[in-house]
């Protein structure tokens, strides 16, 4: 099957164009990125055909879900398909998880072989207790006599730049991310992505950007910054006064696919992007994962989970997600998410961004 998605209509080609005039584009370390909004890694969500998709729709650059270097290192099929990446892929990072370095590195090397990452990025963010209860993941914040070669092990093995993902420390009274940035900018890694909350926070509470700015105008590497995103606004709102040198945005493009191009423009109070516009892009993205996944059962989980978060704030939301979960197959979930799409014709979303959405074990 080609990869070569058939062409968005000439209506919405219109509208991403528009929105797309203001994308600038940014230097990070060695590497160039289209824009400074990014997709942050997320698990179980940022494959391969959803990375594409946000770069379709303006991500200036992705990374993927976090892989275990020890799946990756034992030959694990179904983790070693989890590094590749799609032919037209652009900007894109792996990003890896572990406490060992030797099997870190290893599982870096491999990785460049399976796909054609721009660089390797290390999660050293991940709350999750199973993540963090072997050293992975924010545990690697904990021990800082320890990090220096630990990065400078991981780094010698590529000839990719290097990256890290953090947090603002374990917990409110060990907010260390000042010394891990200085750390890291002395073994060479390229630049730093920093959530805004501590790993006792989880996913609880609110990002600290307070925190976040004041080590961005001090810092020594770039640093992007990462935390509660949500809406378009929020992203414009934020980067008219940040000193980070991009943004990463996660659970926003869950349920705004077109947020890192509204997040660009100052006119986003009531998006341009309705109903007939989510079908053609849940449309490519079917394609993209009847691509690139021969699962039946894997496309199916990835689209319905995508189609039910991209129909948030529209219309008679809650209907269409106990149809596309009564579903029984792929095809089945296609005719629905047209049927609804088509029907909402040009009414607005209306999401309440002060509800909790999604709390746990995605970044």
């Amino acid at each position: 099957m080609s990869y070569q998605a058939a062409d968005f209509s000439p209506q919405l080609n219109q509208k991403i164009l528009s929105l797309a005039k203001h994308k600038k584009t940014i230097q990070l370390g060695s590497l160039t990125f289209s824009s400074p909004l990014l997709l942050a890694p997320m698990a179980g969500i940022c494959s391969a055909p959803f990375r594409q998709l946000m770069q379709d729709l303006g991500a200036g650059g992705t990374v993927s879900e976090l892989i275990s270097c020890h799946g990756i290192n034992y030959g694990n099929q179904l983790t070693l398909n989890m590094l590749k990446t799609m032919p037209h892929e652009k900007e894109v990072g792996i990003q890896l998880f572990g406490e060992d370095a030797a099997a870190m590195a290893k599982a870096a090397q491999t990785t460049l072989e399976h796909g054609k990452a721009q660089f390797i990025d290390i999660n050293m963010g991940c709350p999750v207790k199973k993540v963090v209860t072997k050293g992975g993941g924010s545990a690697l914040m904990k021990d800082l006599k320890k990090l220096p070669s630990f990065l400078a092990e991981v780094k010698k093995s590529i000839p990719v730049p290097l990256t890290i993902k953090i947090r603002t420390g374990w917990q409110d009274d060990d907010r260390n991310a000042a010394e891990i940035i200085k750390i890291a900018s002395e073994e060479g890694i390229e630049w730093v992505a920093i959530h805004g909350r501590t790993r006792a926070q989880q996913y609880t509470g609110r990002a600290d950007w307070e925190f976040i700015e004041n080590l961005a105008q001090k810092s020594a590497l770039p640093l992007i910054g990462n935390g509660d995103l949500h809406s378009a606004h929020s992203v414009y709102q934020r980067l008219q006064k940040t000193h980070c040198r991009a943004l990463m945005i996660a659970r926003g493009a869950l349920r705004n696919p077109f947020i890192f191009l509204e997040g660009l423009s100052p006119c986003h109070q009531e998006s341009i992007f309705i109903g007939s516009d989510y079908w053609e892009v849940l449309q490519r993205l079917h394609f993209y994962l009847t691509a690139h996944f021969d699962r039946p059962s894997i496309q199916l989980i990835q689209f319905r989970k995508l189609a039910v978060w991209f129909a948030a704030g529209f219309a008679n939301a809650s209907h269409f997600r106990s149809q596309m979960f009564a579903a029984k197959g792929l095809q089945e979930c296609l005719s629905i998410c047209q049927d609804y799409f088509l029907s909402l014709q040009d009414r607005q979303k209306n999401i309440n961004y002060d509800e909790i959405f999604m709390t746990s074990g995605h970044g």
